[in-house]
């Protein structure tokens, strides 16, 4: 069994001052692939080094929205000079943030559009973040037609009716240890409606460890295991099967040649 963690901070500070022994326990776990996300320039650059020091671990860079307030011409040229980097595998994560609106709406549109733009120019997939606008992300991303070819939201949070309009729209979904929580019935419905050619898997980490591990306080890829296992009871598969089929469509998304 081989799993890839498709969302993961390495570069925060609770994993990263362990990483080797973290990465460790994460190939003991059959988590073999990982892409860490950045989410500031700061995050960006260390997220690209930390790629140099093992073969499988891959990138994603972006400014978080949260922080759109920040960006300027100078962020963006340096958020795409790093995005060419061989290990730089996505842009994201990128998005709108309606739910804590640290940065006005209009700030997170103009950046969300300015990722989209070198997400376009480069070809590379886009990793979305999205709380509380939905319609309004839907909306900007349509506005880019198939200049922006694969997309995926990550740690879904919508309904199942959501998760139908992106799939109709060609795009990937991906779920993290939420969908174990007791009171996540509303992802649970929506992952089930998925399909494996569709469906990836991610930690988020360091947050929201899944059940039975809410109590580790610092989430880490070896944990994605047991979403794993959560989810191919949901769907009704044998654990290698469910794993294989996502670990493959993963692959696929990002061109991993893990």
């Amino acid at each position: 069994m081989e799993l890839i963690d498709t969302h993961c901070h390495l570069t925060f500070d609770d994993l990263v001052r362990d990483i080797e022994v973290v990465i460790e326990r994460s190939i003991a776990a059959g988590v073999i692939g990982w892409l860490t996300v950045g989410t500031d320039p700061d995050e960006n650059r260390k997220a690209v080094e930390l790629t140099q020091r093992f073969e499988n671990l891959y990138a994603a860079v972006a400014i978080h929205p949260h922080d759109a307030k920040t960006v300027t011409k100078d962020t963006i040229a340096e958020l795409k000079m790093l995005a060419q980097n061989p290990k730089v595998v996505a842009i994201g994560e990128t998005g709108l943030d309606y739910h804590y609106n640290h940065s006005l709406h209009a700030d997170q549109r103009r950046v969300f559009a300015q990722h989209l733009e070198i997400a376009a120019e480069l070809n590379l997939p886009v990793i979305i973040h999205c709380r509380k606008a939905f319609d309004e992300t839907m909306d900007i991303l349509q506005s880019y037609g198939t200049d922006v070819r694969k997309v995926v939201f990550h740690c879904f949070s919508g309904s199942a009716e959501q998760a139908k309009i992106v799939l109709d729209r060609g795009f990937y979904i991906s779920f993290t240890g939420v969908v174990t929580f007791k009171n996540a019935e509303y992802t649970r419905r929506a992952a089930a409606v998925v399909p494996l050619d569709r469906f990836m898997l991610e930690t988020d980490c360091p947050y929201m460890s899944p059940e039975p591990m809410r109590k580790q306080k610092v989430n880490e890829p070896a944990l994605l295991i047991h979403t794993a296992k959560f989810l191919a009871d949901l769907k009704q598969m044998e654990l290698t099967d469910f794993t294989s089929s996502v670990t493959n469509t993963s692959k696929v998304f990002f061109s991993l040649p893990v």
